[in-house]
């Protein structure tokens, strides 16, 4: 399997709102879909999922800095509200205080901006990919009669579009032109249109599917569905 992903020094996604999908737009999706598939034996699966990790790490990060910041203004601050030397009582105030804070940190640790700030593109790629792999199993992507399966994953907390097709399309298309159907997408999504995003990203798997993989003069079967999994 191969795969090919948007990432962090080249454009954002700026999906906005995980607002859910009407029915209109899930015929939008549908159609495009059905479309992109006339020219082609291969089957195209459209997925949109809100995040590919937990991201525990951020969490952790997020409480540690908001705990180490707390402790550090206290400290600096100590003449103000310890005038008279340290007792034990002000001991228990500081730790239940720093202690605190890291709690009010580990949930500020679990907003998208700041999971996205707290971990590296390459993580936020790598569970990306690995979302993806796991979805082309769960949903039998790969049962196809000519392993032609074709995943556009659309992950919101990241900000990334990944194309993961099966593996005897591996040696079809190059990186180069998935990477061109990524970008198809990009514009759109950037102005948080999800729903013409993905659809450009189909129209243009159509595109690069009909060379590679054209549709046979015999039975073109609809092996898969046509409809978006909205995971999200």
């Amino acid at each position: 399997m191969a795969g090919v992903e948007i990432s962090e020094e080249e454009e954002q996604v700026a999906t906005g709102k995980e607002a859910a999908l009407s029915e209109a737009d899930r015929e939008r999706i549908r159609q495009a879909v059905h479309t992109a598939e006339q020219q082609t034996r291969a089957e195209i699966v459209p997925m949109i999922v809100a995040r590919s990790g937990l991201y525990r790490d951020a969490q952790h990060w997020a409480g540690l800095i908001t705990a180490l910041t707390t402790l550090a203004v206290l400290l600096t601050v100590e003449a103000s509200w310890i005038p008279w030397g340290w007792h034990a009582s002000n001991a228990a105030w500081l730790v239940l205080a720093v202690t605190l804070a890291y709690l009010a940190g580990t949930w500020i640790g679990t907003w998208p901006p700041i999971i996205r700030l707290l971990t590296s593109p390459n993580r936020l790629s790598h569970k990306v990919a690995l979302r993806a792999e796991r979805a082309f199993a769960q949903h039998a992507i790969s049962q196809t009669r000519e392993r032609t399966g074709v995943l556009i994953l659309l992950s919101m907390l990241e900000r990334q579009i990944y194309v993961l097709p099966d593996r005897s399309l591996a040696g079809l298309v190059s990186a180069e032109r998935w990477k061109q159907v990524v970008q198809a997408a990009i514009e759109r999504l950037q102005r948080g249109d999800i729903v013409e995003g993905l659809t450009h990203a189909i129209a243009a798997s159509g595109v690069v599917l009909a060379d590679a993989c054209p549709a046979g003069s015999g039975d073109n079967l609809n092996e898969l569905s046509d409809q978006v999994i909205d995971e999200r």
